[in-house]
């Protein structure tokens, strides 16, 4: 498998630290509100690919936090009159909504960073120690300069960073690119004791002091949105490498931006949208559907058009899924067919090919196209010869994870009643009746095909 490496700008051949085993990092949200398309892109993708890692026979240990403490949190606690934890305990609560519509897993662990204070302040007394960080007035810094490879990750020296920042942002900070390990408490905020006094961690040390608990010193992967990038992912590997004196992370991933109708998503434009937004008119599989459907290092546009499109894409797998699930029971008795077989087996090829190289869940998606093309085109397909082709299209849409929704319900029942009815009417050559409940099926969505060995109905192509 070949996976596009930020730090290097190129692909490369993905090889774990420990074979068989993934050790994988991904940003998660801020939880002061339901997460936006932006966040959605990230959480879609990479649960995308600890699933193949999976199906590709890793044991993938995958960690993705919950950044509860911030000015974000304190501000919205502020607003509504409770406290940070109040608000951070209800939008876990609601990120796992959108999260399971979308069929997003559970990580391994999801720790907060409040139930990681001990960690933090353990990793900040290292690199103080070491000469990485300096304490002032109860705050404390990092020391960019004292990291001579800081800006490798950005591929930006730290001269050409340092040129575009404001000299007098903060007092005491030594360096202007310098940034913040722990926050001196202010009036009222939330705070737990430290040996600088009372603050809470800066945003940038959770991550590092996360991963060092619950992964190690060093990871496979860690991935997040490109915009991640600078600063957040530099200043991780900085604070980690520095206070573990080891590379900090094998493979960096970052997906590309979301535009609205071709433009940045900003709540200035007013097409700012969360994902509990779109899934009012959108189930979450199509959110899902759409957000694979692209390369994930590419921009992707969001506009009801293409929305609709993927709407439309997925329901045509899902017919085929349903005509499958028919023929599987109602088709004729055969061994399986060995073409079939093949055929079923060259597509999983083809899958796999897609995914190994860097994720390409687009070409991925072209082949269950392919495969649904194949399956409607066969007028002949056994019992045996459904039930091959619905099993690979099952497996390899829930490494996707699409696919998901039982299509069996009680519309099956409905169409075999009408059907026997349709039958009944036909023996007495009632033939206005027979063609009233063909109609009504056809507006169902269901075709029939008057067979000698009976009535045969698929959900329309």
């Amino acid at each position: 498998m070949k996976l596009y490496n930020t730090l290097t700008r190129k692909k490369e051949d993905f090889v774990p630290i420990t074979e068989g085993q993934v050790k994988m990092y991904s940003c998660g949200p801020t939880v002061y509100n339901y997460f936006h398309l932006g966040n959605a892109r990230p959480f879609i993708v990479f649960d995308c690919l600890r699933n193949f890692l999976e199906y590709r026979g890793y044991k993938v240990t995958f960690v993705q936090n919950f950044t509860d403490v911030d000015d974000k949190l304190i501000n919205k606690a502020r607003e509504e009159g409770c406290t940070v934890r109040e608000i951070a305990d209800k939008y876990i609560a609601e990120y796992f909504v959108d999260a399971r519509g979308l069929g997003i897993r559970e990580a391994t662990v999801h720790p907060r960073a409040t139930e990681n204070i001990d960690a933090i302040i353990a990793t900040i007394e290292t690199l103080i120690e070491k000469g990485h960080a300096y304490e002032v007035d109860g705050n404390v810094y990092f020391s960019t300069r004292s990291f001579k490879e800081y800006g490798k990750l950005s591929h930006q020296p730290l001269e050409d960073l340092e040129s575009g920042v404001r000299k007098d942002l903060e007092p005491g900070k030594r360096e202007p690119m310098d940034f913040a390990l722990w926050k001196k408490r202010k009036d009222d905020e939330i705070g737990w004791e430290s040996p600088w006094g009372i603050g809470r961690p800066g945003w940038h040390i959770e991550c590092s002091a996360m991963v060092n608990r619950y992964l190690g010193k060093t990871i496979d992967i860690h991935s997040g949105g490109f915009d991640l990038i600078f600063p957040h992912h530099e200043n991780e590997i900085a604070q980690s490498e520095c206070a573990n004196d080891a590379p900090f992370a094998h493979y960096w991933l970052h997906n590309g931006f979301i535009n609205v109708n071709n433009e940045k998503m900003s709540k200035s434009l007013g097409n700012f949208f969360t994902v509990r937004d779109i899934a009012q008119k959108y189930d979450y599989e199509v959110i899902r559907f759409f957000m694979l459907s692209a390369h994930y290092r590419s921009p992707i546009n969001f506009c009801d058009e293409l929305m609709d499109a993927a709407k439309t894409g997925l329901e045509r797998m899902y017919n085929c899924v349903g005509s499958l699930e028919h023929l599987a029971e109602t088709a004729h008795e055969s061994d399986l067919d060995e073409g079939i077989s093949a055929a079923m087996e060259g597509y999983r090829d083809k899958f796999v090919a897609a995914m190994e190289d860097d994720l390409n869940t687009a070409d991925a998606i072209s082949v269950l196209f392919e495969m649904v093309r194949f399956i409607n085109s066969d007028k002949t397909l056994s019992r045996n010869d459904a039930r091959c082709c619905l099993n690979m299209l099952k497996e390899l849409g829930g490494v996707l994870g699409l696919l998901r929704r039982e299509t069996k319900t009680d519309v099956s029942a409905e169409v075999e009643a009408l059907i026997a009815e349709r039958t009944e009417a036909r023996k007495n050559k009632d033939w206005a009746k027979s063609d009233e409940i063909r109609d009504k099926l056809k507006a169902m969505g269901v075709v029939l095909e008057d067979t000698r060995s009976g009535v045969k109905w698929h959900l329309e192509k």
